[in-house]
């Protein structure tokens, strides 16, 4: 608004409407005129949300590889390039690369929650320009330009209405509120919060009823859904527990390796060793010492996750999401749709001394229902007759058109089976000041439907009592009634007043799932509090919290976009792990802040979708119980392959270094040990991904976020199976008694044949497991069966001898193979009997 104060002009909703057009420099009636519309125009912008500027795709794709885990890598397959090997260190490169086009892909798609809020506000819009009604692409409204509305369409701009016609907007996707709003022009106190200004209508909401005219008061960035859009842009999503804890891994991990192979060549060379042969020693403790397929391992147990997740109606859209949902510590949840059936429900009917209660839930218009009196059969016609709604089956499932409690009152009277309402002549239409409709119909007869307090002034016998006892539980009371009115006289309130009866009221609410309740139920008893935030009133989101035993705390009713973010960034600080649902523009920030960000797939906008790292297809609560159990199943079976492919690494690294400091000849080659880690982390170890989940995976507290990857417990399993992985190659090799290739093979077969006794123990770091079974995981057997072979081709093959300087060895170094792989198992079960106790 050119002239107006900066302080007048920031609150329009707070003035009346001729000073709102007054400081806009318009006309109520004509509009701004075509030259006018230019000048602002061009001084002030289009009427669009900001471009957001970004690194270039080259920089955001080299960002990819600044990871810790990603310098080791890179590091392997140099270390392995310097030793010869071409193919072993193509193979490590190439899943660098892998992950980093993955990690860009993932960065990009995340990007688009700001494309989405662009698209959303990119429409045509009805203005009054020279005293002419025409339409304009709304990216050229200016302030102070006079906008029509309409039922069904999409507000372009933030509007200072000065003019309406049983106008009801909604504003869902902006402030949370569950029921499309009556806009009403008559200015409201300055600091009244955004849901409740009714004199305004916001860009991106949808008219739903009724029509209007307003004036624009804010255009592009300056509008709210502009603010979101600089939230969104400004909120940094923050790191997953699996990333920092694998960061703080890979780091302590690279300054081992690089301590060891220090290590390595200083006391060779003490020893009077040649400095290039204790070079290339050192590089083969450290080829050894890197797991490389760790990245492998866990972009494969994430996407085995992902796709356990969609099979329970969650779908993932960045992959390490899978894991933090199992390291959630709060849920931050929506109540509309999340944890209510977002579908207005009819739950009592009282007529006189009768209480009816109604079955079922949603729009579907049947369901048990008690035998109906005639007294609640006249209030459930009465519903029906005045009424302007009606609900239909769309793909298996019913929607309501219109005003959802209407709806609601359409979808009671279906299921008791009330029909007949006789032909309508005559209405008085809802208004936010009448608060009341009536229909006339055929015969003269006229049903009311409105406000207890409103109703009472036409009967004068309403019943508070009860209308007092139904609002105190949460639930939408509404009162009927019913007049006879000769077809010649004019429908009016005073020609109503004093000849209608009181026929009951109707008490409504928007349920809880049912399936929700055991989920909410579940994830406190798996230590995860559960907190809803709603942008409905207090009292209503106070209801629902009851049904869920949630706490006094655990309730935030009427929060802003900035409220959300905000009380994300408290949990976050407090170490917590925050996941968030949400399903409109106004939930953006803070699910794009939260560890995890959960968008509704059915109800919610494409901005919150996109902003989301999961988006529930059925907007159901237990839908995110179930992620959260697949979740901590996926963590498990990360650290069951992280446990299981440690000691080899470490072994591996120890046999070199023993050997070089003892002055013995290297049991294993470098190239031999990039066949053990190539092959068994494929075969064996990505078997692990497949293992079902825990029994108690929904009965433990989450892990606590500064817990790190490995406890005292695990790193004590680590070191203890290496000791026995070190111990049993150094004997294979120094009592096969053959040539030094073929007690090599006996050596490398000893390290296999341990790790697959070790994988059976790794399926429970805590149980002994055996009773599972193999059929629970039939990739477990596969796996096993192919390292076999593998090694099998290995010790017998000749060009495998040739390659990797092997020997066939005879059927007692199998069997004594055979017997260290039955006491690594035995050591292993042992220490877990030991701590048990």
């Amino acid at each position: 608004m050119p002239s107006a104060t900066a302080e007048r002009a920031a609150a329009p909703h707070g003035l009346p409407a001729p000073e709102v057009v007054l400081l806009a420099e318009t006309d109520a009636g004509a509009g701004l005129t075509g030259a006018v519309a230019a000048r602002r125009l061009a001084a002030l912008g289009p009427n669009a949300l900001p471009e957001r500027r970004g690194p270039g795709r080259l920089r955001r794709f080299l960002g990819q590889f600044h990871h810790p885990l990603i310098y080791v890598l890179l590091g392997a397959g140099a270390l392995t390039f310097a030793l010869g090997e071409v193919v072993d260190a193509s193979v490590v490169l190439a899943v660098v690369l892998v992950n980093a086009v993955v990690g860009h892909l993932q960065e990009v798609r995340a990007e688009r929650a700001l494309d989405a809020l662009v698209a959303m506000v990119r429409t045509t819009a009805t203005v009054v320009r020279d005293g002419a009604v025409t339409r304009v692409e709304s990216e050229r409204l200016v302030p102070g330009d006079l906008v029509l509305l309409e039922e069904g369409d999409q507000v372009p701009a933030d509007l200072r209405l000065v003019g309406v016609r049983e106008l009801r907007v909604d504003e869902s996707a902006l402030t949370g509120e569950s029921q499309p709003v009556a806009k009403d022009p008559l200015p409201v106190p300055h600091d009244t919060a955004l849901a409740d200004r009714t004199n305004m209508a916001y860009s991106g909401t949808l008219i739903t009823s009724g029509g209007g005219r307003g004036v624009v008061v804010s255009t592009g960035a300056d509008t709210e859904i502009g603010r979101v859009h600089r939230l969104v842009g400004a909120t940094e999503a923050v790191q997953t527990p699996l990333t920092r804890k694998l960061a703080r891994f890979s780091l302590l991990l690279t300054w081992v390796i690089l301590g060891l192979a220090v290590l390595s060549v200083a006391v060779g060379v003490l020893r009077g060793e040649p400095f290039a042969d204790m070079v290339t020693a050192a590089v083969a403790l450290a080829v050894g010492a890197i797991p490389e397929g760790l990245p492998a391992a866990v972009t494969v147990t994430l996407a085995i996750g992902v796709a356990r997740m969609a099979r329970r109606n969650a779908v993932i859209r960045r992959l390490p999401a899978v894991e933090t949902l199992g390291s959630t510590t709060v849920i931050c949840t929506d109540k509309t749709g999340t944890l209510t059936a977002n579908a207005m429900t009819v739950r009592e009917v009282v007529a006189g001394v009768t209480n009816w209660r109604v079955g079922g839930v949603g729009y579907a218009p049947h369901g048990d229902v008690p035998p109906v009196p005639d007294a609640v059969r006249e209030v459930l016609l009465a519903g029906l007759a005045c009424n302007d709604a009606d609900v239909v089956e769309r793909d298996g499932r019913w929607a309501p058109i219109g005003d959802p409690t209407e709806a609601a009152l359409v979808v009671a009277a279906r299921k008791a089976g009330v029909t007949g309402v006789p032909e309508r002549v005559d209405e008085l239409p809802f208004t936010s000041q009448r608060r009341f409709m009536a229909t006339r119909h055929t015969g003269g007869v006229v049903y009311l439907k409105g406000a207890v307090e409103r109703i009472a002034e036409f009967t004068g016998a309403v019943d508070h009592a009860e209308a007092d006892r139904l609002a105190a539980q949460g639930l939408r009371v509404l009162a009927f009634a019913r007049a006879h009115l000769p077809l010649d006289v004019e429908l009016t309130e005073e020609a109503l007043r004093g000849r209608a009866v009181f026929l009951g009221l109707q008490a409504m609410h928007d349920p809880p799932r049912p399936e929700a309740l055991d989920a909410v139920r579940a994830c406190r008893d798996a230590g995860i509090e559960v907190r809803m935030i709603t942008g409905d009133h207090r009292a209503t989101a106070r209801a629902i919290a009851d049904h869920f035993d949630l706490a006094e705390d655990a309730v935030h009713a009427r929060v802003s976009p900035e409220e959300k973010l905000r009380l994300v960034k408290e949990l976050q600080a407090r170490g917590q792990v925050v996941a968030m649902t949400g399903d409109g523009v106004n939930d953006a920030p803070a699910l794009r802040r939260a560890d995890i960000g959960v968008a509704m797939g059915r109800g919610g906008t494409e901005v919150a979708k996109q902003a989301a790292d999961m988006v529930l297809t059925d907007d159901d609560f237990s839908t995110i119980r179930a992620a959260v159990e697949e979740g901590r199943a996926v963590f498990d079976n990360l650290r069951k392959f992280i446990i299981w492919t440690l000691p080899t690494n470490m072994a591996e690294g120890l046999v070199i270094l023993t050997a070089i400091m003892a002055g013995t000849t290297l049991p294993i080659l470098p190239v031999q040990i990039l066949w053990i880690n190539m092959t068994t982390a494929v075969a064996l170890g990505l078997t692990l991904a497949f293992e079902p989940r825990e029994p108690d995976v929904m009965r433990r507290p989450p892990l606590p976020p500064s817990l790190p990857l490995l406890t005292g417990a695990l790193v004590q399993r680590i070191l203890l199976v290496s000791v026995v992985l070190l111990a049993g190659s150094f004997t294979a090799f120094h009592l096969s008694g053959g040539a030094v290739d073929e007690a090599r093979t006996v050596a490398v077969n000893v390290f296999v044949a341990a790790q697959i006794a070790y994988l059976v123990n790794s399926r429970s770091l805590e149980r002994f497991r055996p009773h599972v079974g193999l059929r629970a995981n039939p990739w477990l057997p596969a796996g096993i069966a192919v390292t076999i072979a593998l090694q099998l081709l290995f010790t017998y093959a000749p060009f495998m001898n040739t390659l990797f300087h092997t020997a066939p060895i005879g059927w007692a170094s199998w069997a004594f193979v055979a017997a260290l792989a039955l006491v690594a198992y035995g050591v292993v079960e042992l220490d877990k009997w030991w701590r048990r106790r």
